[in-house]
């Protein structure tokens, strides 16, 4: 099977996603996209009408993210017309699964010129978005699927992983987040964001909370006993009670808070593939190729539990052990799923989310794992190492995976 090399990969700042508070709040989603896909067209000198396709992960797909927003950026970015694109749905997940069809299709030899990526502007009213299940009721009995931070607590109860565990793990996402950006080891990947009148929106990461201590969210508040109990109408079940459908037994421990949760922001990030012929004949320079990619689902009740699983089977599809891998990056929706990563992997701390994670620097739900990819390349080469894996849970309880090799 051919090559799919990874040419470049470039993200925008992430802005904190309220309205009001946000500094890419005001602006379209289409903008957000339009700005990485403007950033890998100009720094590799591509030919837009060479672009076989754009592969695109959003999430919430209502309003203004509705409509096939891959398309829609590519064509706001001034593509040529025959760039065609697509619009894709893996919750969490989505990010990864267009990297991993966008490999996909140039490996097959369908196309030998494709852009992946993917946009979530959090700021933006969720109108029109349904529960998990999408209220489905025979679903739901079936497979109760509950809210994404009870679903960490529950975890969290039944792994027997305390408080104290997730808040050292969450400040030292923040410390380590503080050196990567004082350091400028997310340079060449961040591409600033300009208002349509030429004017900054944002050059520079708005999340971040330096200082963060253990001690200091020790003193938070958890975020979800009043969640745990919520229910969408007087027939469904508490968030809650979901759960203890199919854990009876299971008296949920809250120990998730604001400080040990992904953070809400808007942002987008793209990477740009091509074929080995494609890539000599226009003088373009491979950074690295995908060794092996993959999806899993796992357990829909606790939803988060699916990237252990999914890490496996793609180092089982490369042949290779947790010892062939030099950086790991788990996206940090909950602390309990890198810990629990982490722990049942038995991986090197130092290894994993070496540049601080999504707690620290934010969660943009279709856009993180393009960051996630372009993040761990950056950091290979920084380090002069070779492999990287790179896997987050999503919705439904699945999780998508993806091993990179420089080259």
């Amino acid at each position: 099977m051919a090559e799919a090399y990874i040419i470049d990969a470039c993200r925008t700042p992430r802005g904190i996603g309220k309205q009001g508070k946000g500094a890419l709040a005001h602006l379209h989603p289409g903008h957000l996209g339009r700005t990485v896909l403007e950033a890998v067209r100009d720094r590799n000198d591509i030919d837009t009408a060479d672009v076989d396709d754009v592969i695109w992960g959003t999430s919430a797909q209502v309003n203004e993210q509705g409509g096939d927003l891959g398309r829609m950026s590519a064509l706001d970015a001034g593509y040529d017309i025959t760039a065609s694109g697509v619009t894709l749905d893996r919750f969490c997940g989505s990010g990864i699964t267009s990297a991993n069809l966008a490999a996909a299709t140039v490996m097959s030899g369908m196309e030998d010129l494709v852009v992946s990526g993917g946009t979530e502007m959090m700021s933006l009213p969720k109108t029109g978005m349904l529960p998990m299940g999408a209220g489905n009721p025979h679903l739901q009995e079936l497979h109760p699927q509950s809210h994404q931070g009870v679903c960490a607590d529950a975890i969290a109860t039944l792994e027997g992983i305390g408080r104290d565990a997730l808040d050292e793990l969450s400040a030292e996402s923040q410390a380590r987040a503080d050196v990567a950006i004082k350091e400028g080891r997310f340079d060449r990947s961040v591409i600033p964001v300009h208002n349509l009148d030429g004017t900054v929106a944002l050059d520079r990461e708005q999340f971040p909370r330096p200082g963060t201590t253990a001690e200091s969210l020790a003193g938070l508040p958890p975020s979800f006993p009043a969640v745990a109990d919520y229910r969408y109408s007087d027939e469904s079940l508490t968030f809650r009670e979901q759960i203890n459908a199919r854990y009876p037994e299971l008296e949920i421990e809250h120990v998730h808070h604001a400080g040990s949760s992904s953070g809400v922001v808007d942002g987008a990030a793209a990477i740009l593939w091509a074929s080995a012929d494609y890539a000599t004949s226009h003088g373009l320079q491979p950074r690295a190729r995908v060794v092996a990619a993959g999806n899993m689902g796992d357990d829909p009740t606790l939803m988060l539990n699916a990237p252990v699983p999914s890490a496996r089977k793609v180092l089982d599809k490369a042949g290779m052990t947790v010892d062939d891998i030099d950086l790991f990056e788990v996206n940090e929706a909950f602390a309990v799923v890198s810990e629990k990563f982490q722990r049942d992997l038995g991986l090197d701390r130092s290894k994993v989310n070496v540049n601080g994670g999504a707690i620290a620097l934010g969660h943009p739900i279709g856009a993180t794992g393009a960051i996630l990819i372009g993040t761990a390349l950056d950091e290979l080469e920084r380090q002069d190492k070779q492999v990287a894996l790179i896997t987050m849970c999503a919705g439904g309880g699945m999780a998508p995976a993806i091993i990179i090799e420089r080259v």
